[in-house]
């Protein structure tokens, strides 16, 4: 067996970055399918801060993105919605290889007490044949009524519409101000030829590292959270993959599994330009969170649903990504009603320099941020970096 090809530190955060498409120019044409299809999934998200996760991620690729221009292209049937590690739209390549998950996770709520909805069969069966019967209906066109007022609780058909969307009988057909509807899968998902479950985890394996291109196994299992990790262990044994070794942020070194082209594709990834980007907590350059502390030294945690007086640092916190190093993160909320998005915290990195000409592309990323945000003003109530210190 040939020695692990070694990966220095930098070299990998330079490969990574251009995996997720935060190393090229971000203008051009914006082709909404073709970039999920080059990132594998996208997050969507309810809360819109300054504006929705996933628009803020398609922005983060191309700075001519606006909102408005993904859902034309689920509605369209160029991508589909499901579940990974959350709610996602996917390619519709990956409908194949799908199956697997639609079975597991419908096989999953049908057994959950979370989704037991105290309704009748008969009842059930009444909702679906409704959305035969009518066509795409929301949530609000039921009438049920939630036992609780807790934050979380759900009136039973919802329940119901959940339980039938995760097995894929029911799929989001389009959404009207994120508002989700819901349609057979058979009248909303295009024609494909499901594969035996063995070979569809095999090719979701694949594929999760094609676009990891570098990652351990446990990182190629959590990528479409799909398979277990026994299965995942399975992959790993019989794959044709490349032995190497990444130098981690603090200079340790770990073995990972590589894609056969690893080093084609280290030799084709670009220098990271000098350029400040503000990125969303969901980005996916970010959301394995081991992973990014890993490779470079940033300790990052989403606090949304931290009790105030815990979080260490605020409610939607912005990672500051400058070329390949983060150098700090900020609290930014957005006030449409004003056009202004709102600065309110900032926490610099130990050890950044936050010279001139990083405060000058930090306030460039915020007035195009703003933009996206329709906003045309950009205050601070936080204190502002100082490039005097």
């Amino acid at each position: 067996m040939s020695a692990p090809l070694d990966i220095p530190n930098r070299d990998a955060r330079r490969l990574w970055l251009a995996v997720n498409g935060l190393s090229g120019p971000a203008t051009g044409p914006v082709d909404v399918p073709g970039m999920i299809e080059a990132l594998g999934l996208l997050q969507i998200d309810t809360i819109r801060n300054v504006t929705r996760a996933h628009n803020h991620i398609l922005w983060s690729r191309n700075r001519r993105y606006r909102e408005g221009k993904l859902w034309p292209h689920l509605a369209k049937r160029a991508l589909f919605e499901h579940f990974t590690h959350d709610a996602s739209l996917l390619p519709v390549s990956l409908l194949p290889l799908w199956q697997v998950q639609f079975r597991r996770l419908g096989e999953r709520a049908g057994r959950g007490a979370w989704y037991q909805s105290g309704l009748a069969q008969h009842e059930i069966a009444a909702i679906r044949a409704r959305i035969e019967a009518e066509g795409a209906l929301s949530t609000q066109a039921f009438e049920t009524k939630a036992e609780s007022r807790e934050m979380w609780a759900r009136p039973p058909h919802k329940k119901v519409l959940d339980q039938l969307w995760y097995a894929g009988d029911l799929a989001t057909c389009h959404r009207v101000n994120f508002v989700k509807f819901y349609d057979l899968g058979a009248r909303v998902f295009p024609a494909h030829d499901p594969l035996p479950e063995a070979e569809a985890l095999t090719r979701l394996h694949d594929d999760a590292l094609n676009r990891l291109t570098v990652a351990t196994q446990g990182e190629v299992q959590r990528f479409y959270a799909v398979a277990s990790a026994e299965e995942a262990r399975v992959w790993a044994d019989n794959a044709a993959t490349v032995p190497v070794r990444v130098q981690s942020a603090d200079g340790t070194w770990r073995a990972a599994l590589a894609h056969p082209e690893i080093e084609t594709r280290l030799a084709a990834a670009p220098e990271v330009p000098a350029r400040l980007r503000i990125l969303n907590p969901f980005d996916p350059a970010i959301r394995d969170r081991t992973r990014l502390e890993r490779l470079f030294g940033f300790d990052y945690r989403n606090e949304m649903f931290v009790p105030a007086a815990q979080r260490r640092w605020g409610y939607y916190v912005y990672p500051l990504l400058d070329g390949d190093t983060f150098v700090g993160r900020c609290e930014i909320k957005g006030n449409r009603a004003r056009g202004e998005i709102e600065v309110t915290g900032f926490w610099p990195e130990p050890g950044s320099r936050w010279g001139s000409g990083r405060i000058d592309r930090l306030d460039a990323e915020l007035a195009r941020f703003a933009r996206l945000g329709e906003a045309d003003t950009v205050t601070w109530t936080a204190a502002r970096p100082d490039a005097r210190r």
